[in-house]
C-alpha cells in the first residue's frame, strides 16, 4: 500500500531527462495518482525569463507519456495553495534544490496546516536542462 493517494509534482519538463524521470517515478512509488503540473511557455518566460527550447504543447505530452505519470495540466502560475484547492492532493513532491527557499517555506507551513505533505527528493546530480544545452552549444 502506498503512504499517499494523490500525489501532485510540476516542473518546466524542458529537453527531458533522466533527472526528470526520476522525480516522476519516485513520486509514483508513493501514490496511487500523480498529476503533473507542466508550466506553460508564459509562466517560464516570467519567472526564468526565457523559453523552454520545447514548446509547451509537445512537453506536456512528453509527460503524458511517462508511465508512472496520470494526469498532466498547465501550471499557468506557482500558486500551490491554489493548485491544491482545484486539485485535493495530499503530498506534493519536489526536488531538494528548493528545500529551504522561501516560496517553499511558506508553502510548507500552509499545507502543514491542512494536512498536506512536502516530500523533497534529491536532485540528480550532474544533469539538468541547462547542463544539457550547455551540451549542445559545444
Amino acid at each position: 500500500m502506498k503512504p499517499y493517494k494523490i500525489g501532485y509534482t510540476t516542473g518546466v519538463f524542458d529537453l527531458f531527462h533522466v533527472g526528470h524521470l526520476n522525480i516522476l517515478r519516485k513520486a509514483k512509488e508513493q501514490c496511487d495518482y500523480l498529476i503533473v503540473g507542466v508550466s506553460t511557455d508564459e509562466l517560464v518566460q516570467e519567472y526564468k525569463n526565457k523559453q523552454p527550447v520545447i514548446p509547451f504543447e509537445d512537453r506536456k505530452d512528453i509527460v503524458s507519456g511517462i508511465r508512472y505519470v496520470d494526469q498532466v495540466i498547465p501550471q499557468v502560475n506557482r500558486d500551490k495553495i491554489a493548485a491544491w484547492e482545484m486539485l485535493n492532493f495530499n503530498v506534493m513532491f519536489v526536488g531538494d534544490d528548493w528545500k529551504g527557499d522561501k516560496l517553499f517555506l511558506e508553502v510548507e507551513e500552509k499545507f502543514n496546516r491542512v494536512g498536506v505533505d512536502i516530500v523533497f527528493f534529491p536532485y540528480t546530480k550532474g544533469v539538468s536542462s541547462t547542463l544539457v544545452k550547455e551540451k549542445i552549444e559545444l
